[in-house]
């Protein structure tokens, strides 16, 4: 299984799609189906009846899960979207580097 260019945490940019040029904060990542969740991103609603979990009952809003090829991870050196480069730190550990800026994430 190949791993993603994005971690649970980071800042990402949405590149295509409904919401374009938005910025968010990871909250979900799946490597397998290689789909994440972004924080105010790609939201629905949904009525839901009152329930012993959700008494109250009304409308619920959260967000769906986005693939991440649709989405650039933004550096927090230049705060701009950015692809990454992969360098050997020691060991067999793996660390992501800008490619503008070329600092470390």
């Amino acid at each position: 299984m190949k791993k993603l260019h994005i971690r649970k945490g980071d800042t990402v940019q949405v590149a295509k799609g409904k919401d374009a040029g938005k910025r968010g904060k990871v909250l979900k990542v799946d490597p397998v189906k290689k789909r994440i969740v972004v924080e105010g991103i790609n939201r629905a609603k949904k009525h839901m009846r009152p329930s012993q979990a959700n008494p109250q009952g009304g409308v619920v809003d959260w967000e769906l899960w986005m693939d991440a090829s649709n989405v650039m991870l933004v550096c927090s050196g230049c705060e701009r979207p950015t692809r990454i480069n992969r360098q050997r730190s020691g060991g067999k550990s793996f660390t992501r580097i800008c490619k503008r800026c070329e600092r470390e994430f």
